[in-house]
């Protein structure tokens, strides 16, 4: 009896130290971006800022547009 206790803790035991080493993380290559996602990022941006200058324009005197 005494036996198969020391069995399962020596088991439980080695199982823990199992899962408490650590994997190795996987290695992704960065890809670049391709024309189409550089140009919808570009839209965006001038979309936003297009947005913003005529939300100022819309309250004048009260919001000054930055550059920010």
């Amino acid at each position: 009896m005494t036996n198969q206790f020391e069995n399962l803790i020596q088991t439980i035991k080695s199982k823990v130290k199992g899962l408490k080493r650590k994997k190795p993380k996987k290695v992704y290559v960065k890809m670049d971006k391709t024309n189409s996602v550089r140009i919808e990022i570009r839209s965006r941006q001038a979309r936003k800022l297009i947005d913003k200058t005529l939300q100022a324009a819309d309250q004048p005197g009260k919001r000054p547009v930055c550059d920010s």
